[in-house]
């Protein structure tokens, strides 16, 4: 291919594949591009002196295997008394289109043993209140037919649950009712580990992985994107050309939209959220407690807010983990910039921002409140889950920073909640990514649809190549569960 330089410098600068982010994202495109088109020139460029530092760093995330199985806020409840699981379904199908990914890789020796990033870990859902209760079975009720969902326990039972969850049911009250729904299927996973490998395996078949590299803009050209690179070491600038480019810099995609200009998001904005966790490795607490437990949002909270008591290993190290706490911050990343949020809000969305507050008042007084909360108030909500919590034992921990896409929805602004958007503007050659959870979990399945997005016209010779990377690919997983057993599955390890 030609070279040719942009701005100030000379370097090689064409590329077929340019991934702007060094997140779970960027790596599993990647890897998947690889797999398909081994011919492809590929570039990844991060901000940050190393690799899924941001979302994907095992203490950025809760690292919970996202499949539906405990998650109420996966299940709503309708007006009329029935409840909605069709989002819990597509989140389970999601994370085994990850874990089919996973196991292919690891049958290729490509992420190394999977007891390195991916451990069994019972899910439950925790109900409390004739209310709670209700929901927790309308669930099981939906859901236990489903083989996704294979193996779900409901129980009110006292001592079954104490054996199950001993350090949750040490010295709890007898009065209340209470209920659980356990799933042995659960996992932990550490993606920052998963994504360390991916970039491992991309730079060892030829991958340019450049870390500490700021991408300071992009803009079109007759054969895709010019970008203009700031080496943050060097103290240079220089530019890249990439046929085709992806955006997944997690908070820092939006600004580089609207630098860019892209048709179609001028209307958008983003609204940043931080969350802190109580952290403790104390050996008699991580002891008493394998598992994740999610319960309900409190009344007026927002659906990302649900508690949940997690055991966490990250770097191989045991650790539980309570929360979310919202904290709030300005900045796109966590390593981003104070005027992240101002410099966002332009004179085409302004109006979109005011809107989004304005209906979803109860989200900002959730933020409020919780911006002011005490450590004691913290331990309090704690001692919901854990009864004998001692303040001294637990340790506040911020997580990472999402961004919550803000957009126009039915004609005025509007937080759009859960999930990922993939934006693949008119102008082409061009996938970015924006929004948060359940991300790294459906890491697979989204990257997957970008690829059908982007390259319509060659998904056709690469169906046979992706089914052996992700089996059943092109039909809802759930209907290809034979092949998942096919596998090496890390998760029923």
């Amino acid at each position: 291919m030609g070279r040719r330089p942009f701005g100030e410098g000379a370097c090689p600068v064409d590329y077929d594949v340019v991934l702007v982010g060094g997140g779970i994202m960027s790596a599993t495109l990647g890897m998947l591009l690889r797999k398909v088109a081994p011919e492809l020139s590929i570039l990844v460029l991060e901000r940050l002196d190393g690799l899924g530092l941001e979302s994907s760093s095992g203490w950025n995330n809760a690292g919970t295997g996202h499949a539906g199985l405990c998650e109420f806020n996966y299940t709503p409840l309708n007006a009329d008394g029935t409840i909605d699981v069709s989002s819990a379904v597509t989140v389970g199908e999601q994370f085994q289109a990850s874990k089919q990914f996973w196991a292919t890789l690891v049958r290729d020796g490509m992420l190394g043993e999977p007891e390195d990033f991916i451990r069994t870990v019972p899910h439950f859902g925790f109900a409390h209140g004739a209310d709670g209760i209700e929901h927790l079975r309308l669930r099981h009720e939906a859901l236990q037919g489903n083989p996704l969902f294979d193996g779900m326990t409901m129980t009110r039972d006292r001592d079954q649950m104490s054996e199950w969850l001993p350090l949750m049911f040490d010295g709890r009250s007898p009065r209340g009712e209470v209920a659980l729904c356990r799933s042995g299927g659960g996992t932990d996973v550490d993606y920052g580990v998963i994504t360390r490998r991916l970039y491992e395996g991309l730079a060892g078949q030829g991958a340019d992985i450049r870390t500490g590299q700021d991408v300071r803009s992009l803009s079109r050209s007759r054969t895709g994107w010019d970008l203009k690179v700031r080496d943050i070491a060097g103290d240079r600038t220089y530019g890249v050309h990439g046929a085709f480019v992806f955006l997944g810099a997690g908070g820092g995609t939006l600004p580089l939209l609207q630098r860019a200009g892209v048709d179609g998001i001028s209307d958008y904005g983003g609204f940043p959220i931080s969350g802190q966790f109580l952290r403790t490795d104390a050996a008699h607490l991580v002891a008493g407690h394998h598992a994740k437990v999610y319960g309900h949002a409190e009344p007026g909270a927002p659906a990302i807010s649900v508690p949940h008591l997690d055991t966490r290993v990250v770097d191989g190290r045991r650790y539980l983990m309570f929360g979310p706490f919202a904290a709030f911050s300005p900045r796109f990343l966590r390593r981003g910039g104070l005027m992240d949020l101002p410099r966002s809000v332009t004179p085409q969305n302004w109006t979109t921002y005011a809107g989004a507050g304005i209906h979803n008042r109860e989200m900002v007084r959730y933020l409020v409140g919780q911006l002011a909360m005490s450590q004691d108030a913290r331990i309090r909500s704690l001692r919901r889950f854990v009864p004998t919590a001692e303040a001294a034992d637990w340790q506040l921990a911020t997580a990472g920073q999402r961004v919550q896409v803000v957009k126009r929805i039915g004609g005025r602004g509007a937080i759009a909640g859960f999930g990922t958007e993939i934006v693949t503007p008119r102008e082409g050659r061009l996938a970015a990514l924006l929004g948060a959870s359940p991300g790294a979990s459906a890491s697979a399945s989204i990257m997957l649809d970008v690829l059908e997005r982007s390259f319509p016209d060659r998904m056709i010779g690469w169906r046979d190549a992706l089914d052996d990377v992700v089996p059943g690919v092109g039909s809802r997983v759930v209907d290809g569960a034979d092949g998942v057993l096919k596998l090496f599955d890390p998760a029923r390890q």
